[in-house]
Parts: structure tokens; C-alpha cells; sequence
């Protein structure tokens, strides 16, 4: 047998009703409750200025550092100068510069003293021609023999088959010495050189003379160097 319920005595069909009854209760306490706190307020007639309100806050004072003086640096003593002053009537000792110029001796110069100027010596006149030719002692002949006997022949000359005749000129001085020897004509530079070393070791010349007076004369002498065959 099936049971049937009624429609009254079902209580799904308005459950909706008495929530939104609920929703509407809890509104309203809470719209009473929000105008009574506010009816106290204005019945109390107090003001509440934001101004009156003070905020009691920690002043922190404000500190500058500290400023180090720094001493002044001492002044420089100064030592005054002390003049002696010297009366006028005060002996003074003077003291006297002796410089070396003063120790020298003076030389007195008598003006009536003759300077005497010497004059160079002129140097003598050599001569290319005189009177009486400049000779080797004992003649041409024994010239000749001096000079074969003292001549050495040069021997890369010998081995190059060099010869020939130099010509050497030079000055038989006053007393016979010779000097100022030169080759005028060479040949070879070593033939050359045997001829004049030959011409500077001659013995001493009868000088030549001018008017019966010795004279520098100036000889030219040929050297000749020759190969036997």
C-alpha cells in the first residue's frame, strides 16, 4: 500500500520562505543596532575636534658636532739686532789690506833706455848656378864610387826586373851639409826610396861660392839602378 504524503505536511516546499524570513531578521538587528550606536553619539553632544587631539611624540633634539679649535702656531721670537753705536770720539782700530799686487816688486823703466828691435834673419839665397859648383869630396869619380858601393838595390825590384834613373835634388848648405833632399823624376816607388836614403847619408860637400863667398847651392844628381845581364 503506498503512503502518500500531503502537500501541508511537506516542509521542502518552504524552506525558502523561512530563509529569505531569516536574511531579512538578521538585516534588520543589524540596521537597529547601527542607528542606536548613533543616537548615543549625538545625544552625548560632544564634539570631537582633530584639532584638540595632540600626538605625544619623542622630540629627538638636534646636536651639531663639536667643532675642534685648533690652536694657533707659536709666533717666531725674533731676536732684536743690537746696534753698538760708537761715539765719534772712540778709537777705531783700522786694519789694512795687503793684496799681493802691493808686495810686488816695481820695475821702474828709465825712458832714456834704447829698445833695440832685432830683426828677423833673412834667410839665405840659394843658388841654381855659381862661380865655383858645390863638389863630393875628391870629384865626380869618387861620387860615383860612393854610390855604387852604398846603393842596395831593392830586391822585388830585381825580381820584377825594375830599373832605371832617379832623379834626386836637394841643397849643399854653406858648410857643405846636405838637406832638403827630393826625388824631382821617380821611377819606382822603392828605387825611389834607396835614392834618397842614399843622397841623406853623403858625406859633407865643398860648398859652392859667389864672388868668393860661400853660398847655398842648389844640385840635382841622377841615381841610375841598372841589372847585369
Amino acid at each position: 500500500m503506498e503512503i502518500k504524503k500531503s502537500e501541508k505536511a511537506n516542509l521542502e516546499s518552504s524552506k525558502l520562505t523561512w530563509v529569505l524570513i531569516g536574511l531579512v531578521i538578521v538585516l534588520a538587528a543589524h540596521y537597529v543596532a547601527f542607528e542606536w550606536t548613533q543616537f548615543e553619539q549625538e545625544s552625548t553632544g560632544e564634539i570631537v575636534d582633530a584639532g584638540d587631539i595632540v600626538l605625544e611624540e619623542e622630540i629627538i633634539p638636534i646636536t651639531m658636532p663639536e667643532k675642534k679649535t685648533v690652536p694657533p702656531p707659536p709666533q717666531a721670537v725674533t731676536q732684536a739686532e743690537v746696534l753698538n753705536i760708537v761715539e765719534d770720539d772712540a778709537e777705531i782700530e783700522e786694519t789694512t789690506l795687503v793684496s799681493a799686487e802691493d808686495q810686488s816688486e816695481f820695475v821702474e823703466i828709465q825712458d832714456d833706455v834704447p829698445i833695440v828691435v832685432e830683426e828677423p834673419e833673412k834667410e839665405e839665397e840659394i843658388f841654381q848656378v855659381v862661380e865655383n859648383q858645390p863638389e863630393f869630396p875628391g870629384g865626380m869619380a869618387e861620387l860615383m864610387k860612393y854610390l855604387q858601393k852604398n846603393i842596395k838595390y831593392p830586391s822585388i825590384c830585381q825580381e820584377q826586373g825594375i830599373q832605371g834613373r832617379v832623379i834626386v835634388q836637394f841643397v849643399v848648405n854653406t858648410d857643405g851639409s846636405i838637406v832638403d833632399p827630393q826625388v824631382i823624376k821617380p821611377v819606382n816607388p822603392y828605387l825611389d826610396k834607396e835614392a834618397l836614403r842614399v843622397v841623406s847619408t853623403m858625406p859633407k860637400w865643398k860648398p859652392g861660392e859667389q864672388r868668393g863667398k860661400k853660398v847655398r847651392v842648389r844640385f840635382t844628381l841622377p841615381v841610375t839602378f841598372r841589372l847585369s845581364n
